[in-house]
């Protein structure tokens, strides 16, 4: 194997201290330029490309960049319209301070803990979409400072930024029962790990992720306003992916009684929800109202445009960014609005 060319092969090579080498690269105006000359030309000769900036970074104690941290892969950052937003959001505060954005994500336990404990960062936000209690474990062990976009199932010790999932939720359900729906089913987001498909009781119970098991009681409770049992509603468990929703669709609509209205648990889930009911000639809101949530930009163009429960996307990553580059002092908990936003995609039943 090649050796590795240190900083003091350089030295010894250009005949000067280390100390004179290392100012060579890193504070070369305070060397004589025939003795940077000399250093530089040594590490041309040796195949020496500079010093660490990592060690640099890390000994001026802020190396000015945020990272963003999820248990999902990295993919989710740019393929999820609520990620991205969220993203844009951060960036836009990242931008006005200076600051980078390292993204932290990995398909498994073991690779996610190595880039949290290796990421080169003053902090992190955590995009507790699930697993969130892993990923608050993992990044409380690198000991830097970090705020969790979720409050539910979040230690109440932490700083964490969010909304009242179950109420959101409950909003949601009672604007389409409101509308007289009567049939309807819920598209959910993952309740545990490795499953999709229709929900039984006891799964519902036993659920993990702390963010579905409140929105799924959200709207369970709008229907048991209505004098409908809960356990009446199809529940449909989905990993968010496009399969998986469309398996779930085709359940649902291949049904002798398909549900006159659909409560989605992600606009995501929603959009894809509207390409599949067009394509197969089901109209909306005609035969069926939709509902997403999280009030991502593409719910406005979509065909119809989307009703949603939106939630304060922008002022979430926002001040989670300022927190993270401004330092935290003492954990800060807050919970935001969401807002109900009617659009075309629901409509009383015929």
């Amino acid at each position: 194997m090649k050796r590795v060319i240190k900083l003091s092969d350089v030295a010894k090579a250009a005949g000067v201290s280390q100390g004179t080498a290392s100012n060579a690269f890193n504070r070369p105006e305070i060397v004589r330029a025939e003795v940077r000359e000399k250093v530089e030309a040594a590490a041309r000769e040796l195949g020496y490309a500079g010093p660490d900036p990592k060690g640099r970074l890390l000994r001026a104690g802020k190396v000015n960049a945020i990272g963003v941290a999820t248990t999902s892969p990295l993919g989710y950052f740019f393929d999820d319209p609520y990620a991205r937003s969220l993203m844009a959001a951060i960036s836009e505060a990242c931008d006005e301070h200076g600051a980078g954005i390292s993204l932290v994500s990995a398909a498994s336990d073991e690779k996610l803990a190595w880039n949290i404990q290796s990421a080169i960062v003053d902090g992190f936000i955590l995009f507790c979409v699930e697993g969130g209690e892993r990923l608050v474990e993992l990044t409380r062990e690198r000991g830097l400072p970090f705020i969790a976009l979720q409050l539910v199932g979040v230690d109440e010790t932490i700083s964490a930024i969010g909304i009242d999932e179950f109420e959101s939720a409950r909003a949601a359900g009672r604007h389409v029962l409101g509308l007289g729906h009567r049939h309807v089913a819920i598209l959910a987001l993952e309740l545990d790990e490795g499953h999709v498909g229709l929900l039984s009781e006891a799964q519902i119970e036993a659920g993990v992720y702390t963010g579905t098991v409140e929105r799924i009681g959200g709207y369970r409770a709008a229907l048991a306003e209505f004098g409908i049992d809960p356990a009446s509603v199809p529940v449909y468990e989905t990993d968010h992916t496009t399969a998986s929703i469309h398996d779930a669709l085709q359940s649902l609509f291949g049904a002798a009684h398909p549900p006159t209205a659909l409560l989605c648990m992600s606009d995501r889930v929603a959009l894809i929800a509207l390409d599949w009911l067009r394509l197969r000639g089901i109209a909306v809101p005609g035969d069926v109202s939709v509902i997403g949530f999280d009030g991502v930009p593409e719910g406005e163009t979509s065909e119809p445009p989307l009703t949603t429960v939106a939630q304060p996307i922008a002022a979430m990553g926002r001040q989670a960014a300022e927190m993270i580059l401004k330092g935290i002092v003492k954990p800060h908990r807050e919970r935001l609005e969401v807002e109900l936003i009617e659009r075309s995609s629901t409509a009383p039943p015929r």
